[in-house]
């Protein structure tokens, strides 16, 4: 049994959609906006999003690209699009699979299956690592990070991000591979979402731009994380 967000605005459709997964075994909540689904998901991860294209307040492909901002729980895209460049285009921008409607529950819940069996395999043959750069500790099983010995408080993506960094000490890493593998978007029209970001890493770490210690910017390529002079 899995716990299923979906996200689908015709009530008659979530319905049925819901009723399905439901009598399979499935714990399925529903929302019928991008921003209900935005919310459920920063409150409680499921274990997997399905998620329709058609959405009343957001495109789907908007909202997919919000949700990867926050979650790396996968997401199962359906919708009456069928088109290859649209399916291509979404799962490189960060869908787990894609399904052309209409189809059956039973399809439904062997896609599913397939893609929680493949998270499941890649996570555990992922091993957990600690990455330490000077004082600074990134323990990416438990989600962690110590500088010294003060714990910092840091946002999901501001951990993401600094144990992104972590993982590859003094290379230089662009601002397009950044949002590529971090924010898994597409690297166009978002260098303020890194900034933004950078800057409060900054601050946890107890430096700033004009006087970094661990961060440092390569002024037009992007930036490294390195141990302190």
């Amino acid at each position: 049994m899995a716990t299923v967000l979906l996200v689908e605005d015709d009530h008659v459709v979530r319905g049925a959609m819901l009723r399905s997964l439901t009598d399979r075994g499935h714990a399925v909540h529903a929302v019928g906006t991008a921003l209900d689904a935005l919310r459920r998901v920063a409150a409680e991860t499921p274990d997997l999003v399905v998620l329709d294209l058609g959405l009343p307040d957001l495109d789907g492909s908007d909202a997919l690209r919000m949700l990867r901002g926050i979650t790396d729980v996968p997401i199962i895209i359906a919708t009456a699009r069928d088109d290859e460049q649209t399916v291509v285009r979404l799962l490189r921008a960060g869908a787990d699979d894609y399904m052309v409607k209409p189809f059956t529950g039973a399809h439904l819940d062997a896609r599913i299956a397939t893609v929680l069996r493949r998270v499941g395999r890649a996570s555990r043959t992922a091993q957990p690592a600690v990455h330490e750069v000077g004082e600074l500790r990134v323990d990416i099983g438990e989600r962690s990070a110590s500088l010294g010995d003060q714990a910092l408080a840091l946002t999901r993506k501001e951990f993401d991000l600094l144990a992104y960094l972590a993982a590859r000490p003094g290379r230089v890493v662009s601002r397009r591979e950044l949002l590529e593998e971090v924010w898994r978007q597409p690297s166009v029209g978002e260098d303020q979402t890194i900034d933004v970001h950078l800057y409060w890493l900054r601050r946890k770490l107890g430096e700033s731009a004009a006087k970094p210690r661990y961060l440092r910017t390569v002024r037009g390529v992007g930036f490294r994380l390195v141990a302190p002079d």
